[in-house]
């Protein structure tokens, strides 16, 4: 479904990524794992067409999408759940919902909204609220619910368990599970190595811009490195 060949990216002078090459499949959870400065979120930013500079080939379903601006992107069925939620603050949960669906408002459904409230019921509860009100973890029930309101074909996570508590974390992850069950294929990046590789198929680590390692959910598990440097086993 995505394919990234030899993908490198800079702000300005500065390399931020280095000639990277990964694949999602149809239906599978990929992590992009690593600690902070890895450059995660910039590859995020290359799918999207944000990344300020970027060279190499971002192919969706067998085209090449490098050139696409942004909107484009999410018209083919790339949608992005953003690092710190950035939910719109001052419109209610209600509305931050429809406006993931603006690209496509001819053929929005209500059924769609409730299919939100099903996977996130806590959301049923502040349909009216503002969305800047609300807690962090339900802010991160709205960003998601917002992203999926694009009946995407392919969702990137940043960082969704960020500030979270424990059991909130446990919550979007489940949430993860389902939303990939339902057929759309995953892009997680984050820093929660453990939790991560407990639901996705498999994962890459970055490090400082460059993949270091590859590899099924069970293999990056039982790596050394991976366990000394991000599991502390």
């Amino acid at each position: 479904m995505l394919r990234i060949e030899g993908l490198s990216a800079a702000y300005g002078p500065r390399p931020v990524l280095s000639d990277i090459d990964l694949h999602v499949d149809a239906g599978e959870t990929v992590a992009l794992l690593g600690a902070n400065t890895a450059g995660k979120t910039t590859m995020i930013r290359a799918i999207t067409g944000t990344a300020p500079r970027v060279s190499g080939k971002v192919l969706f379903e067998n085209k090449d999408i490098t050139a696409l601006p942004s909107h484009r992107r999410v018209g083919r069925g790339i949608a992005c759940v953003p690092e710190g939620r950035h939910v719109f603050r001052d419109m209610t949960v209600t509305e931050n919902l429809v406006m993931g669906a603006f690209h496509r408002r001819t053929d929005f459904e209500e059924s769609e909204l409730k299919a939100c409230i099903e996977l996130f019921p806590r959301l049923g509860e502040r349909q009216h609220q503002l969305a800047g009100t609300l807690s962090g973890g339900e802010q991160q029930m709205v960003a998601i619910c917002r992203a999926l309101m694009a009946k995407p074909k392919l969702l990137l996570l940043d960082e969704p368990s960020h500030g979270l508590a424990p059991l909130m974390v446990d919550e979007v992850h489940k949430a993860i599970g389902k939303i990939n069950k339902s057929g759309v294929s995953v892009l997680l990046v984050e820093q929660n190595v453990g939790s991560a590789l407990k639901i996705v198929d498999r994962g890459y680590v970055l490090e400082s811009g460059r993949l270091a390692l590859s590899g099924t959910s069970a293999e990056l598990q039982n790596n050394d490195e991976v366990r000394r440097t991000y599991l502390g086993i």
